[in-house]
């Protein structure tokens, strides 16, 4: 009897029910026990009771595993609008938390007629340009634009929007508190302070906390004008996690786009310095903190067995680990590089449209 699988050939024939090894005309199988004699040879072996004329004996089963079929976009990458909404919210705290931690500071900065600059490699090198603050936020500014517009366009953008509330919301929360309670001398000799006030009453520092959130923490608007939010540069974590995010979720044939905004990231990065925005250090910490903080982020949320957290997943350890979890349980793995346009169309406008690009193979 042949299978149905031309490729697989059976035959009944070859393969008998049972043996009789007592018949003279058994075949000759080699002892699995070197001694003839052991007691394994010395039981009797009854045969099985035959099949032959039932139904099924003369049936070969053959089981080929299938995978089970994948689930749509909406189940495997869900909009949770919801919350997308809260870790805006989280985000939108933690700024605030951030710029009420610079109004205290600044009346807690060491006087800049007693104490200069601190000792830094870079700094005593360069020569403080004013005008560099303002290139590097131009820039910022157009790293931010971009990232929205592509977040914007992007298929699975309340994901994406998400991840990069949370990512933000973190790194303010350890802002905020790593320039609080270490307050390092003015970095800059030419840098407009605010005076001082006498008494920090609570009204004074939710009035300096509200400036500041009216210009997003620019000094360009001239809305930043308090000093002390040195360890780390806020610039540059907007400029390198803006980078980040437009080389990942952007498509990956889009390289030298993505070399662009490395050089216009590393660009402003260094304009911070050449106007002594910030020392060295903070620029520094800055980069270690948003690099690791994203790359160990989405390792996580590309590795579904990640979200378990057990003894040998040491990840599980850090402290937003609850945070990731809660906003990433129901997400299956990476997030396709697919775009569309977020609000619906007439068909006439995008029948002959081309094809927005989707992810690489």
């Amino acid at each position: 009897m042949e299978s149905a699988f031309p490729f697989v050939r059976v035959s009944l024939a070859e393969v008998p029910d049972s043996y009789d090894y007592n018949s003279p005309n058994a075949p000759n199988h080699p002892s699995a026990y070197p001694h003839p004699g052991s007691p394994y040879h010395q039981q009797s072996h009854q045969p099985p009771p035959s099949d032959t004329g039932s139904p099924s004996s003369d049936a070969v089963m053959i089981k080929i595993d299938t995978p089970s079929p994948l689930r749509d976009d909406q189940s495997r990458y869900p909009k949770e609008i919801g919350k997308t909404l809260l870790a805006l919210l989280f985000l939108a705290g933690n700024f605030f938390l951030a710029t009420v931690s610079l109004s205290l500071v600044h009346d807690r900065v060491p006087d800049r007629d007693v104490y200069g600059p601190l000792p830094d490699a870079f700094l005593d090198r360069v020569q403080p340009q004013d005008w560099a603050l303002d290139v590097s936020e131009i820039l910022i500014m157009v790293v931010v634009n971009s990232c929205v517009l592509l977040i914007t366009f992007h298929k699975h953008r309340f994901i994406v929007m998400r991840r990069v509330f949370l990512l933000l919301s973190i790194l303010y929360m350890m802002r905020s508190l790593t320039m609080y309670v270490t307050v390092l001398p003015v970095s800059s000799r030419t840098y407009y302070c605010s005076p001082k006030s006498n008494a920090s009453s609570a009204g004074v520092i939710v009035k300096r906390a509200f400036q500041l959130i009216s210009g997003m923490g620019l000094s360009i608007n001239g809305k930043q004008i308090y000093c002390g939010d040195y360890i780390y540069s806020g610039h540059t974590v907007t400029l390198v996690l803006g980078y980040l995010v437009i080389s990942e979720y952007s498509p990956k044939r889009f390289w030298p786009i993505h070399w662009i905004y490395w050089l216009a990231s590393l660009t402003g990065v260094v304009m911070v310095l050449v106007a002594h925005g910030h020392y060295t250090v903070d620029v520094l910490i800055a980069y270690y903190a948003t690099t690791r903080l994203f790359w160990t982020y989405h390792t996580l949320a590309n590795n579904s067995l990640l979200l378990k957290q057990n003894g040998n997943n040491y990840i599980g350890r850090e402290w937003w680990y609850f945070a990731f979890r809660y906003f990433e349980r129901n997400v299956r793995g990476p997030i396709p590089l697919q775009y569309d346009c977020p609000l619906s169309l007439p068909s006439s406008w995008t029948k002959k449209s081309p094809k927005l690009p989707g992810r690489e193979s």
